[in-house]
């Protein structure tokens, strides 16, 4: 069987046998060839982070079904070390070994992409967040605290890859270095130092970049010796650009595009697939090898959707889906653009594809009535204090919400200007609700009205919605950034409470008999089920917030769209009674909440 596997034609290439057996790949005379084989990339990138943990083989065999023989997989350093030096590589979703040991006993190859930067619009593009806590960091460069927080993780994970290489008989073939740095930076000893502390730490199969096919990203982007990836290699003209910077090393579309990523407040995004189907027929019928990004998105669950900014002043959160318009959807179904293309692909392969698997079970749940039981006033923790504001994350925090309170001194109404409100912030006065300020824009001003309170108290109540995950922007703390001004006097003397939002800061939530708050509210709703399966619950009766089913936090909701319903896997069901709790941030009105088989 183990002969028969390896000599697989070129299409699907060979695939990884389950015994220790060690395998040759190697990237000679700019070509890959696996155990002196000419062998082709087929890949597809899954997230296990966005996938339920119970799914990761269902993902894994829809992905072989369609043709690919790789599995490629960014890793996300803030996921396995959310406290700086705890590191956790087993609980949930974290467990990246488990994952690629699916994917061998799957016949399936493995491409790693550990970062330490990712992008992938996640939170921070995966560096870890109390990163920023240091007023000083700079990050993707030689930073003396960056890196020696960089080398510890590259210490850590590797311990977990290096005996999941090919050359120790596991499926990992190549191990990328940072991601398109060749957008961000032109730090090449960064880059060398890099390569150089996976290596030191026991990685010895070929190492590659991805990089945009242009000139100047590939120069300041690409390694000596690493096989370039193009992000995308969609044409001849752009392997014809990647060639002059490979130095002979193979040159693959590191990321094939079939769909593309949705921030809130936009049309969902539905990229053409007459464009994709020549790209990939291109790819095939020329003999290059690629990685579709992403065959399945998943779903950033909690708080881990990061965001993007083109400018200082703007801003743009990603939704909880990462549907991503992909080929297998967020639930794992498969959509008409996988059909297309495990046609296209069938066509240039000499083996018969797998048989689709059955597709995961879905169900709808009856409305659910939901009851107001407190609000977030009522649950304020011991403030931390400051003359002046501090950042989330030199509060300790990553995530959530931080209420920033002072008493007004001298000026007392006018203009309120917050610099910079990270990302959504509510202004109170004396516990009345004024207005909102969204970040994005650049118009952070509010007017405060008289007051005859002799002491008035400002309560800034502020919202961070995911750390900026891409360009030159990414040092980007939460909360209350620099300053705020009333009628340009600077307020001083600031509480701050915390409120991270998670499970210990939760299960602290009780029921209160206070009537609604104007915003900030809990609901809480109970229901019944005989059996479990997928579904997806619909908060579009609500503003803005989070829900939690069962104590797992299902992600962010907001009424401007496009999303209304969040993913809920079966896993997070159970037979007998299930509990949902909503936070509202935006209104005081409790409203049904119905489960529904998809999306839309």
């Amino acid at each position: 069987m183990r002969k028969f596997l390896l000599l697989l034609f070129l299409a699907l290439g060979s695939a990884p046998a389950s015994s220790q057996a060690t395998h040759t790949f190697t990237t000679n005379n700019g070509a890959f060839q696996l155990d002196g084989k000419p062998f082709r990339i087929i890949g597809a990138e899954l997230h296990p982070a966005r996938i339920p943990r119970e799914y990761w083989r269902h993902r894994i065999q829809m992905a072989k079904a369609m043709g690919c023989n790789t599995i490629s997989s960014y890793v996300f350093w803030n996921d396995l070390e959310p406290v700086e030096g705890q590191f956790d590589f087993r609980t949930e979703r974290r467990d990246m070994a488990a994952f690629i040991r699916l994917c061998a006993e799957e016949n399936m190859w493995v491409l790693i992409r550990p970062g330490p930067y990712v992008c992938a619009e996640w939170d921070l593009g995966g560096l870890p967040p109390w990163l920023l806590a240091d007023p000083g960091i700079k990050l993707r460069c030689m930073n003396p605290r960056y890196m020696e927080a960089v080398e510890r993780y590259i210490a850590a994970f590797a311990k977990e890859i290096v005996p999941l290489q090919v050359t120790h008989g596991g499926p990992i073939l190549m191990v990328q270095v940072e991601n398109e740095y060749g957008s961000y930076g032109n730090d090449r000893s960064y880059m060398e130092a890099l390569r150089d502390q996976w290596k030191q730490h026991g990685i010895n199969v070929p190492f590659y970049t991805a990089d945009g096919p242009t000139h100047y990203m590939l120069e300041a982007g690409s390694l000596p010796g690493a096989v370039v990836g193009l992000d995308s290699g969609s044409d001849a003209g752009d392997f014809k650009v990647g060639a002059k910077h490979a130095d002979g090393m193979p040159v693959f579309s590191s990321e094939t595009y079939p769909g593309w990523l949705t921030h809130w407040g936009e049309k969902w995004q539905r990229p053409d697939t007459a464009a994709l189907a020549k790209q990939v027929r291109f790819l095939l019928e020329n003999g290059h090898s690629w990685c579709f990004y992403v065959l399945h998105g998943g779903t950033n669950f909690g708080f881990t959707a990061g965001a993007n900014a083109g400018s200082p002043t703007q801003f743009h959160p990603d939704v909880t889906s990462y549907d991503y318009d992909a080929p297998i959807d967020e639930q794992g179904r498969p959509t008409a653009k996988y059909f297309m293309l495990r046609k296209l692909i069938a066509a240039h392969s000499k083996n018969k594809l797998p048989a689709i698997p059955k597709p995961i079970p879905t169900i709808t749940i009856p409305p659910i009535p939901m009851q107001r039981y407190t609000d977030l006033w009522q649950h304020l923790p011991a403030p931390v204090h400051a003359s002046q504001p501090l950042p989330f994350e030199m509060l300790g925090q990553n995530q959530g919400l931080v209420l920033y309170r002072t008493t007004l001194i001298g000026h007392k109404s006018g203009t309120l200007t917050i610099t910079e409100p990270h990302d959504l912030a509510l202004v109170y006065l004396n516990g009345t609700f004024i207005d909102t300020v969204f970040r994005d824009g650049g118009n952070w001003t509010v007017d405060l009205p008289k007051t005859d309170v002799a002491e008035p108290v400002l309560d800034i109540l502020v919202e961070g919605m995911g750390h900026i995950n891409y360009g030159p922007y990414i040092i980007d703390r939460k909360g209350i950034t620099e300053r705020v001004l009333l009628n340009g006097m600077t307020l001083m003397e600031w509480d701050m409470y915390r409120l991270p939002f998670d499970a210990a800061y939760l299960n602290g939530i009780t029921a209160t008999t206070t009537p609604p708050a104007a915003t900030g509210n809990f609901f809480k709703g109970t229901f019944t089920l005989k059996k479990t399966g997928d579904t997806f619950l619909d908060l579009s009766g609500y503003g803005k917030g989070m829900a939690y089913i069962n104590g797992h936090a299902l992600g962010r909701y907001w009424h401007i769209g496009p999303q209304q319903r969040l993913y809920c896997p079966a896993s997070w069901l159970k037979q007998g009674v299930n509990e949902l709790v909503v936070f509202d941030l935006l209104g005081r009105n409790s409203a049904d909440v119905q489960g529904y088989e998809g999306m839309e």
